[in-house]
């Protein structure tokens, strides 16, 4: 079990979030792709906050077709091209991982993708329960078929 904290001897994080996470060497490791607030018709939510409940809904997605929880999440990193969005952004983060506190990133940047993004966040989960991933989700790997270039 990844073991969450925070040094005695610097400042407390900011919001719900740890410094450190210790995990051990015998696991399985999912590495998130920085998700957008597209939804499955490929539409964009229109403001910051749907987008960033969009995102994490796709992230959550991508733990659960990967055999894990928002528990798992070790690592995150949020990019947001609007300034001043920090409260907003902790306060959706804690609404989609309760108190679950990972390690957290939060950067403001001056674009992403396109225009129309406004939100990203990527993140990177651990169980160590190390069994096969790909074993149980057949359909996870077939589904990344479709976006192999063709030869």
């Amino acid at each position: 079990m990844p073991r969450f904290f925070n040094p005695r001897r610097i400042a407390m994080p900011a919001s719900l979030y740890s410094h450190g996470v210790v995990h051990s060497g015998r696991a399985r490791r999912l590495v998130i792709s920085g998700q957008i607030g597209a939804r499955l018709d490929g539409t964009i939510a229109e403001t910051l906050e749907e987008q960033m409940d969009v995102a994490w809904d796709n992230l959550i997605e991508v733990l659960r077709e990967g055999g894990m929880t928002v528990a798992d999440l070790v690592k995150v990193v949020t990019y947001v091209t609007v300034p001043g969005a920090v409260a907003l952004a902790r306060q959706v983060r804690q609404r989609k991982l309760g108190q679950h506190a990972p390690a957290s990133t939060y950067l403001q940047v001056a674009g992403l993708a396109t225009p129309e993004f406004l939100f990203e966040v990527e993140g990177e989960a651990v169980s160590e329960d190390p069994e096969g991933l790909f074993d149980d989700f057949p359909d996870a790997v077939a589904g990344a078929e479709r976006f192999r270039p063709k030869s």
